[in-house]
């Protein structure tokens, strides 16, 4: 069937690889009229062959439509690698526009150090920062620390070291744990204004009035009063849980959570940074308003579980006179088969079921990064998502669409094998392989492996299970082989045509490779053996063929952490 000749290729050999890439691109079926418009295009000649031509790509097309995708893409990364890379229309999405924002912005990150950032945090983290980089302006990390119970001390570190990982440019960190002084000043305030009042209501009394839509019995104490009370609260003078400063809101208003909010409360564990230096503690929406304001925040993005702390919060404000910033709040995201609460999380580590926050388990910023995921992939997603009010399911397929588009023009291709086999190859005594660092970057460079005396080869028990004599192989930038009776395997040369046979392609490693241990997300391990050449590859992501993405953990052993597909 070699015609004619273009290059070098046949019009056999233009036909299978234009084929195969094609089948890859529509579900494993290629479709004719494609196929042979690609070949017209390659040479004038061919169109006065085009009978040939049609009749050819029939034929090819029907044997490559027979196999396997596995296969199709094997024999396509075998013939014309370049062609497994479909240039893809780059969609750039941009964040809409923030109302006043032309004039520059002020944002901010607000985490609980109660542990480090997990997936679900990086939404807020890449938002808030892409804004602040698009207007110009400051982006502010606040430590919301007002919980001493809840708190982990290296938390603080932690979650620094994340945002630094994910390339957020922050300008200042600040601990609302240093700002009781300025609390407290408001607090005195909105008592003085009257906005505010001191209340020694038992608790579940309490919120039984406001259920109700009845004041509490305090709410009209006079100002100099309250204040009397605080000063004496600050003074220590009541028993832990006997009194609390709350902030008037709207008895009246619809929304049983949104009626007056307790600001500041009694707290006698000690705290992780400031010890026993303070008694009164500022609750969340108190502490909140307070340091918007007084960090001068032009915007508040946050999710729209925020949507009642946002109204209880602009109480204060009108309390207080003061200016609000823009409020926006982005929808729910859900996170399925991820173990993201830090309670959980560190009871497990405690227990021994995970190893540390880093644990390849788990969602958390130190995790991901330990497998192999690219902060710019993460950032790619939450850009892509937005800042919609639409509540959405978080897709680790797309995340890890993203990283391997990123991660995938630099990762060295290795091979790696699974429940190892060990196959003798007769009928020579010499090979050389010369594999490809990457099929794309030929700069790269090449991984050499001698195969010399008797020689034997280590393939995947997958694959020797579904061999039978006679069948033909190809090992993978090695060589071909036919499977005997005896188990044996004999050497017959190193052609690509025998793909066209029906050999398939295999991957192997020799006597000198090491061995292997794959940690999977799901917690289980697989072990095997992989190219010697893995060692030069420590702390970088590489692609394990016909396995997937794995990034390589600096140690004496090979230990790999799965990324994906």
């Amino acid at each position: 069937m070699n015609l004619s000749i273009t290059e070098g290729m046949s019009i056999e050999s233009l036909a299978r690889k234009y084929a195969l890439q094609n089948a890859i691109e529509y579900d494993g079926k290629a479709n004719p009229g494609s196929v042979i418009g690609k070949i017209m295009n390659e040479g004038t000649e061919f169109r006065s062959q085009a009978k040939q031509v049609a009749e050819i790509s029939r034929q090819v097309i029907v044997e490559v439509n027979a196999m396997s995708p596995e296969e199709q893409k094997a024999e396509l990364e075998q013939l014309a690698p370049e062609l497994l890379v479909k240039k893809k229309k780059e969609i750039i999405k941009e964040l809409p526009a923030l109302e006043n924002g032309e004039k520059g912005v002020v944002m901010r990150l607000a985490p609980n150090p109660s542990g480090p950032l997990h997936i679900g945090h990086t939404r807020m983290a890449i938002l808030n920062d892409e804004y602040v980089k698009k207007y110009g302006g400051k982006l502010i990390v606040r430590m919301e620390d007002t919980n001493p119970p809840t708190i982990l001390p290296e938390a603080y570190d932690l979650i620094l070291e994340d945002l630094d990982w994910l390339g957020i440019e922050y300008h200042e960190v600040i601990n609302q744990s240093d700002r009781f002084g300025i609390y407290y000043e408001y607090a005195e305030k909105i008592l003085v204004l009257g906005k505010g009042y001191m209340c020694d209501c038992e608790s579940e009394s309490w919120r039984k009035l406001k259920d109700e839509k009845k004041p509490c019995p305090h709410r009209d104490t006079a100002p100099d009063i309250n204040v009397k009370l605080w000063e004496d609260m600050l003074a220590g003078k009541f028993e832990l849980g006997q009194i609390s400063m709350v902030v008037k809101t709207d008895i009246q208003h619809k929304n049983p959570a949104v009626r007056d909010f307790v600001a500041m409360r009694m707290v006698e564990e000690p705290h992780p940074l400031t010890g026993s230096k303070y008694l009164v503690y500022p609750l969340y929406n108190f502490s909140v308003a307070i340091d918007d304001y007084d960090m001068g925040m032009t915007h508040v993005l946050r999710g729209k579980d925020h949507l009642n702390n946002t109204i209880r919060q602009e109480y204060v404000y009108e309390h207080l006179g003061w200016d609000k910033p823009v409020f926006i709040h982005y929808g729910w995201v859900s996170i399925d088969d991820t173990v993201l609460s830090t309670r959980q999380i560190k009871a497990a580590i405690q227990e021994g079921k995970y190893s540390g926050w880093d644990d390849h388990q788990l969602g958390t910023v130190a995790a991901l990064a330990r497998r192999g995921i690219h902060p710019d992939a993460i950032r790619q997603f939450w850009n892509d998502v937005g800042a919609k009010s639409v509540d959405i399911k978080f897709s680790w397929e797309n995340l890890h669409a993203m990283n391997k588009d990123i991660i995938d023009k630099d990762a060295i291709r290795l091979f790696f094998v699974w429940k190892p086999k060990e196959i003798k190859i007769t009928g020579i005594d010499k090979l050389q392989s010369r594999a490809p660092l990457h099929p794309e970057r030929s700069e790269l460079g090449v991984r050499v492996t001698e195969l010399s005396g008797n020689i034997t080869v280590q393939i995947t028990y997958d694959d020797y299970e579904n061999l039978k004599p006679g069948n033909l192989v190809r090992l993978k930038d090695l060589c071909n082989l036919e499977m005997m009776s005896d188990g044996s395997f004999k050497y017959i040369g190193n052609d690509l045509d025998v793909l066209k046979k029906g050999a398939k392609i295999i991957h192997w490693v020799g006597p000198k490779a090491l061995d292997a241990e794959v940690q999977m997300p799901d917690g289980t391990t697989i072990s095997g053996l992989v190219e010697k050449a893995a060692e030069n590859y420590a702390d970088r992501v590489v692609q394990f063929e016909r396995f997937g993405f794995v990034r390589l953990e600096p140690d004496e052993n090979i230990i790999a952490f799965f990324a994906h597909k």
